[in-house]
């Protein structure tokens, strides 16, 4: 599979994962001052088990953290499972 590109899509609040240019999977937020709440996660049937969902997952973190501004609640199980399985990003959580 090709390399999966994620951005943050701020005007409709989720970060998207695009592979070869079609929308994979997108990561639902929402914010307030001091707080980015993922509230959702889907991944096209077709790019489940391909590591799309772990690739979004760490870049939106990682865009968090990049950020500086906001502590994550994860609502989302999907986002909640991955920060419990890797760490070192725990220090994200509110």
């Amino acid at each position: 599979m090709s390399d999966v590109e994620v951005t943050d899509n701020e005007a409709e609040k989720r970060y998207e994962a695009r592979v070869d240019g079609e929308l994979a999977g997108v990561a639902f937020y929402d914010t307030a001052d001091d707080l980015i709440v993922f509230t959702h996660t889907e991944v096209e049937e077709s790019y489940e088990g391909k590591g799309v969902g772990s690739t979004l997952a760490r870049a939106a973190l990682d865009g968090v953290r990049a950020d500086g501004r906001r502590k994550v609640i994860a609502r989302c199980p999907f986002i909640k499972g991955w920060i419990d399985r890797h760490p070192d990003y725990q220090d994200l959580l509110e």
